[in-house]
């Protein structure tokens, strides 16, 4: 059941300062770290609740729930648009729908993907384009239910990716214009102890800062979507910038009623 709006203040106001002790004792400042609401399978009313309470970023694992509940744009309360991720794996077939409908999704793990990607943005707006932020997703804990790049090919494959973009400068590249690589993704270990989740998330920043480092179609590779609910104070002590944090907020889903996701 879905918290009433007055739950989701007094949620919120414990995880913010769960938040805020972890960047204290990482010598971060809270402002470098971004809270996205996972809101699948919550409905649309709760993702306004959310917005009252100052939400600005929203994460959703399938594709139609996105579709149905961010095609229209959303102002958040300070003014600014709403802005939605998909933070799911997408199948090849349904790319063209997440993203159109995405600001950012951090899921991607695959050559084919970025270059259909770059094909949909370009022809987006009635051939006008739309620059869309990408994450790559790595199996950093080497778990057999986890989707994403593995994590020993993980730097070869930026590597090749690297090589396709072409001539690049300040993030943007000759192959893919309409994209912007701007880091990396993971989920932690699933051993119900955060510290197990260290060396995983300690890694992903390793690699994020290698090709940050590069410049070039790398120069805005600055970020790091690692940690929810159970591993988040682990995960900002790793430098991770956004967080993905769904019942801690919203409360428990209701799987019995799953939104349609067609093929």
């Amino acid at each position: 059941m879905e918290f009433t709006l007055d739950e989701m203040r007094e949620h919120l106001a414990a995880l913010e300062a769960r938040i805020g002790e972890a960047c204290k004792i990482a010598g971060r400042n809270r402002e470098s770290v971004k809270l996205v609401w996972v809101s699948k399978f919550h409905p649309a009313e709760a993702v306004e609740n959310a917005i009252a309470l100052g939400a600005t970023d929203f994460g959703e694992n399938r594709v139609q729930e996105a579709e149905l509940k961010f095609s229209e744009p959303r102002t958040a309360k300070d003014g600014s648009r709403v802005r939605c991720h998909v933070i799911g794996p997408v199948q090849s077939n349904k790319l063209k729908k997440a993203a159109l409908v995405a600001d950012c999704i951090h899921s991607i793990a695959s050559i084919e993907a970025v270059e259909k990607l770059e094909k949909v943005c370009a022809a987006a707006a009635n051939g006008q384009g739309k620059v869309l932020d990408i994450l790559f997703q790595v199996n950093a804990g080497e778990e057999e239910t986890k989707s994403g790049l593995d994590v020993h090919e993980a730097e070869a494959f930026l590597e090749d990716l690297e090589k396709r973009a072409g001539a690049a400068v300040d993030g943007k590249s000759e192959n893919f214009p309409h994209l912007r690589f701007r880091g990396l993704m993971t989920i932690g270990k699933n051993t119900g102890v955060p510290e197990d989740s260290r060396e995983c998330f300690a890694f992903l920043r390793g690699l994020r800062d290698k090709f940050l480092a590069k410049g070039g179609a790398f120069a805005k590779f600055d970020q790091l979507s690692m940690g929810m609910t159970l591993d988040l104070e682990v995960a900002i002590e790793e430098g991770s910038t956004m967080i993905r944090v769904g019942t801690a907020l919203f409360g428990e889903r209701d799987y019995s009623k799953p939104v349609n996701d067609p093929a």
